[in-house]
């Protein structure tokens, strides 16, 4: 059912990316899955370097494991995510294939030009980021008002100075009790045996 249209956005990209076919043609013939936990989906590498939807039971190559939360990490560019990919079978093919998907870029404005015209797509994409933006700080805002509240008025988290202040504390009687114990064992090696009383 989704295979027409995941086919028609790949060639759609590999279009306005032409760049990527130079790096994916030494890989021709070969398949990749991507395992988004919630739908996966195989992809064949022809050999001018597009991709392919390939069949179900084809044997993947290699095999790029993205849960939902990493896609959503990754759309914000986050420097963890990439390191959390896991990749099964050839590394070389999911890395590389990993790369190009990242710098795939999708030119909203071209597409929105051919239906509403070159100004009217340049405004609507103008006013899209403008908005995403906002989201994106009343997000950053939202959170830093949630951790406030989780430390200040109903404690459910610690702050870092209070956690770094118990790990002293914890520190210092640790210490506290190894001297105890080395001036115990003193103690008790200087006392005279019961014996020689």
């Amino acid at each position: 059912m989704f295979k027409p249209l995941i086919q028609f956005v790949l060639q759609h990209l590999m279009q306005q990316n032409s760049w990527t076919a130079p790096l994916l043609q030494p890989y021709a013939n070969q398949t990749i899955r991507m395992d988004f936990k919630v739908a996966q989906v195989t992809l064949t590498i022809l050999q001018n370097g597009e991709l392919a939807v390939a069949a179900d039971s084809a044997d993947p190559d290699a095999t790029i494991h993205l849960p939902p939360s990493l896609v959503m990490r990754l759309l914000r560019k986050d420097p963890l995510a990439s390191s959390m990919i896991k990749i099964d079978g050839n590394a070389t093919l999911g890395i590389e294939v990993g790369k190009i998907f990242s710098a795939i870029r999708w030119d909203v404005e071209e597409d929105l030009s051919k239906v509403v015209g070159d100004v009217a797509a340049y405004q609507v994409v103008q006013l899209g980021q403008e908005k995403f933006k906002q989201l994106q700080t009343n997000a950053k805002n939202l959170g830093e008002m949630l951790v406030e509240y989780w430390q200040e008025e109903q404690p459910l988290m610690a702050k870092k100075t209070s956690v770094e202040n118990f790990n002293q504390s914890v520190d210092r009687l640790r210490e506290d009790a190894d001297r105890l114990q080395s001036r115990i064992e003193k103690l008790l090696a200087a006392a005279p045996s019961p014996e020689s009383r």
